[in-house]
Parts: structure tokens; sequence; C-alpha cells
């Protein structure tokens, strides 16, 4: 079996992708923080940064049997490590989609939709913001519409991951034309027009970063 045959991960292979999607993020602290710098605190590099350094130190060294547990566990250490609105919103991004999901002990593309798609929901109660404010929205709400197309075409879990990466990247570039509605990019009005949001920017790199795991496997 190749990475274009794949379906469905382990438990531990789940945890090893969110790993891996966690040093992505941190080689690409500098791309966040210069993104972010053009109409934002700068910060964001660092935060999604420690964020993720929490991750690694709560996911690591333990043994999970459920996907669940290993979502909430990336959630709360965002959250708890973070701080601020930028770590309540990401680690909702994890929490949030398996707060009412069953127990699985396997990711396949069913369940990788119904927990982002529950986490997207979960994110826009909660920040208020929607498609087209430049948030991580912009990038985030693509990428679960890309995992429901895969789910009713029965794609594997590299091609779901593909379209749900192309769909954010997309999703990144577009957030260049909004007009930002929250953070400190809402003062500068039309002046933030040509710059993209790093939140969504963060987004397209988790979804890149899994697809490249999968990618990688049996090669």
């Amino acid at each position: 079996m190749t990475a274009t045959d794949v379906k469905k991960l382990d438990a531990a292979q789940t945890k090893a992708m969110i790993l891996y999607a966690g040093e992505k993020i941190r080689e690409n602290k500098p791309l966040l923080t210069k993104v972010d710098s053009a109409i934002g605190d700068g910060d964001h590099g660092i935060g999604m940064s420690v964020g993720f350094e929490k991750v690694e130190e709560n996911l690591k060294n333990q043994e999970f049997t459920t996907v669940n547990d290993i979502f909430k566990t990336t959630g709360m250490s965002m959250v708890q490590s973070m701080g601020g609105a930028s770590g309540v919103i990401f680690g909702t991004m994890f929490l949030g989609g398996v707060k009412d999901l069953d127990s699985k002990s396997e990711l396949d593309v069913p369940v990788l939709s119904e927990i982002f798609s529950a986490s997207l929901e979960a994110i826009k109660q909660r920040g208020k913001a929607s498609l087209g404010d430049k948030t991580m929205i912009d990038a985030l709400e693509p990428a679960v519409n890309g995992l429901k197309e895969s789910v009713t075409d029965s794609a594997t879990l590299l091609e779901a991951l593909k379209k749900a990466e192309e769909n954010a990247a997309d999703g990144v570039e577009n957030s260049k034309n909004y007009i930002a509605k929250f953070g400190r990019a809402k003062s500068l009005g039309e002046r933030a027009l040509g710059n993209q949001d790093a939140g969504a920017t963060s987004v397209w790199i988790v979804f890149k970063s899994m697809r490249e795991w999968v990618e990688q496997l049996n090669k």
C-alpha cells in the first residue's frame, strides 16, 4: 500500500502527523512574523511556535488510543500556552471539533471532515468572524469545504488533504483582497489590502503539513 491508497490513520500515526505539522509551523515562524508584521502586531509567528512547542511537550511522550484525545490535547496545549484570542481560536481549531465527537480510534476522511467542520462552526460562534473578514476563517472554511467534497467523492486521505490544502492556499490569496474586520488590521481599513492574513497562513501551513506527512507514508 502506498500513500495514495491510504484511507485512514491509527492514533499513533495521527499523533505523528500533528507533531509534524507543529514542526512545520515552527520552521515557518519567520514567514508568519513577516506576514503579521505588515498589518498586525507581528507576534503571530511567536505565538504559534510557542503553542506547538507545548503541543509537542504534551503529545510526544504519551500514548493515545483515540483521535479525540490527540486533538483535545493539541487544542488545550495551545489555549494554555499561547494566551489571548489566538490561543483560544487556534486551540478551538483542534479542540472544538472533538467536543461532541464519538470516540474514534482511527482518522479517516469522514472523521477528519467532521472534526474540522465542527471546529469551524465553533470558531465562528466564538469569534463572530465570517469568510471575507480577513481572518483564519478565510483559509479554514475553504479547507473544510474541500474535506466535505472529498467525503462525497470517497477520496483517499491524501486526496482529501490535497484538496483542503489547495483550497486553503486559495483562501490565503483571497484574503489579500479583503478589508479586515477584526484585530489590529481593522484600524488600517483599505491600507490592509494586498496583504494576506497571518492566521489564514497558519491554517494553510497546517493542512499543507498534514498532506506532506501522509504523502511520505511508505515512500
